[in-house]
């Protein structure tokens, strides 16, 4: 069987690829159903770009490389797209953008515009060997349980990275690299809890509050979310993108005020309550009792030295915590590393040394911070690729 593109990844990367690499597509994947990822993003509704969308919110060895790609098909593009096909949407908070309805319309959205474009989806599908004769690939595919030889000219590999491997993420891409000479970024976990070995946040499950989180010399303003295990929420999952295993983080309970002076002020007026007490006006109660036995926060206010209570707001505004370990693949957002982009050409995601193999979206060391960032380099890598493809780029 021959055709003039292969697409391994019918996720939102090679979909994307897919609808624009013109005629003679034919995209595979292992799983069921396609855009898997996507139908699990945002609680179901797919937070799929964001407006503030530039290279900045990457991670990448070459700080550089998403520009081409995301300047030339952007979240403005997207958000175009996804109202004509009458999709409605909304905003939350920090541009993200969401689905009012359901992640599916996003699939569908991308199915009806490969079936447009005259694509073929081939589902329940394995890859096999892999060659190259230096102008064609030739692959083997495992379908039904026959194997079946395809011959392309074009291989665009969007199979993703290693995180959620429940959904059947292998690291597949990273094996193809490594087979043609491609470089590879060690890939580790992305977007990810935190969690801390000897359990000390198991009494604050589930207490959640707004923080300043800090992993080396970046910080986000988000809300913290206390597990059984460790910590969670938007702020830890940013830095821990950011955050490598022995270092330690710091955590500001209270960014948005100057609780020194507000504390000093309520010394004059409520100095019989307890330093708890008061302290519960702008924490969690529970995590306040936590934070009691650490820090010793005993007596009534009126007993608090200004010296003391400059020593407990300066824990509070910088709390040092040293986690064990991330919570790793298994409930990672995404993977960091990955092909080095060193190897291919950020105006047409291909192997300058491959004529002909692409790789696009999370298999890129192209890493995104929470909040659509990852979907919109998603769409822009599987465009930019497509549009090389159609365009006969080489």
């Amino acid at each position: 069987m021959q055709v003039n593109t292969l697409i391994l990844g019918a996720g939102a990367a090679g979909m994307m690829a897919a609808a624009h690499a013109g005629p003679g597509v034919l995209i595979i994947d292992h799983a069921k159903a396609p855009g898997e990822k996507i139908r699990i993003s945002g609680g179901g509704r797919c937070n799929f770009t964001n407006t503030g969308t530039a290279a900045d919110n990457f991670i990448c060895q070459n700080p550089h490389f998403a520009k081409s790609a995301l300047s030339r098909y952007t979240q403005w593009d997207f958000m175009s797209l996804v109202s004509d096909h009458g999709i409605a949407w909304h905003e939350k908070t920090l541009g993200q953008l969401f689905c009012d309805n359901s992640a599916k319309d996003i699939i569908q959205m991308l199915l009806s515009e490969m079936d447009k474009a005259g694509a073929e989806l081939w589902l329940k599908t394995d890859v096999g060997e892999i060659h190259h004769d230096g102008s064609h690939f030739r692959v083997s595919l495992v379908r039904n349980d026959k194997t079946i030889q395809v011959t392309t000219r074009n291989l665009v590999v969007a199979t993703g990275g290693k995180s959620i491997p429940k959904m059947g993420s292998t690291g597949l891409a990273y094996q193809i690299a490594t087979r043609f000479g491609v470089g590879v970024i060690e890939p580790r976990p992305g977007l990810v809890p935190l969690r801390f070995s000897d359990d000390r946040f198991k009494p604050l499950a589930g207490v959640s509050t707004p923080c300043r989180a800090t992993a080396g010399d970046i910080s986000f303003d988000e809300s913290l979310l206390f597990t059984h295990r460790g910590l969670s929420g938007p702020a830890i999952l940013q830095i821990s993108s950011f955050w490598h295993e022995g270092e330690q983080i710091r955590v500001n309970l209270v960014p948005e005020s100057d609780l020194l002076e507000q504390l000093k002020e309520a010394r004059h007026s409520s100095g019989r309550k307890a330093l708890t007490s008061v302290l519960s006006i702008y924490l969690p109660a529970r995590l306040v009792d936590f934070l009691a036995d650490e820090l010793g926060l005993q007596g009534n206010l009126s007993d608090q030295s200004d010296a003391r209570l400059q020593d407990i707001c300066q824990v509070l505004s910088a709390w040092p915590l040293r986690p064990s370990g991330s919570e790793g693949y298994r409930t990672a957002e995404v993977t960091l590393g990955g092909i080095d982009t060193d190897d291919l050409s950020s105006k047409t995601m291909e192997v300058r040394a491959v004529p002909g193999l692409y790789f696009i979206g999370e298999a890129v060391d192209v890493t995104g911070w929470l909040g659509g960032y990852n979907f919109q380099w998603a769409w822009s890598s599987g465009w930019v690729a497509g549009q090389s493809i159609a365009a006969g780029i080489s």
